[in-house]
């Protein structure tokens, strides 16, 4: 990604003629924001997925990462899956989980700003198979560290 701005090429889709393209708050903002592209309700217990009206297509050898919106979070409005990712070869619409943690519900309006993405690059990774050494003062897992 070097110094020039890599460009990610985003499409609306015809149906969703609310849909816009992911734009940063502020200057200073590390990620662009999603805007849902038609109404949601979000209830507790249930999964809604918010559509953004948006195709992309990342440049070679990146990924978009998906994040929820603190704003939101705020509000008991969290992204499920968080973060998620678009994988490059990803063709269909963007769409984001999300769901509401109190009684009652939560109304999405089109031009809702949802969540969040920003531009990752991938690290060259290959795995292999071999023997792991345990580090012995780290073994429990699951909040071993303390709170």
């Amino acid at each position: 990604m070097g110094g020039r701005a890599a460009k990610v090429r985003f499409e609306i889709l015809p149906e969703t003629p609310a849909a816009r393209l992911p734009a940063r708050a502020t200057a200073g903002s590390a990620c662009f924001d999603l805007a849902a592209a038609a109404p949601a309700v979000l209830v507790r217990g249930r999964v809604e997925l918010v559509r953004t009206g948006l195709k992309v297509r990342c440049p070679a050898g990146t990924f978009l990462e998906v994040r929820p919106r603190s704003g939101l979070a705020a509000k008991g409005v969290l992204m499920v899956n968080a973060p998620g990712t678009i994988d490059r070869d990803y063709s269909g619409e963007v769409r984001v989980p999300l769901t509401y943690l109190f009684d009652g519900s939560y109304q999405i309006e089109a031009g809702d700003r949802i969540a969040q993405v920003r531009l990752v690059a991938e690290t060259p990774t290959a795995l292999e198979r071999g023997t792991v050494a345990p580090v012995a003062s780290r073994r429990g897992g699951f909040g071993s560290t303390g709170r």
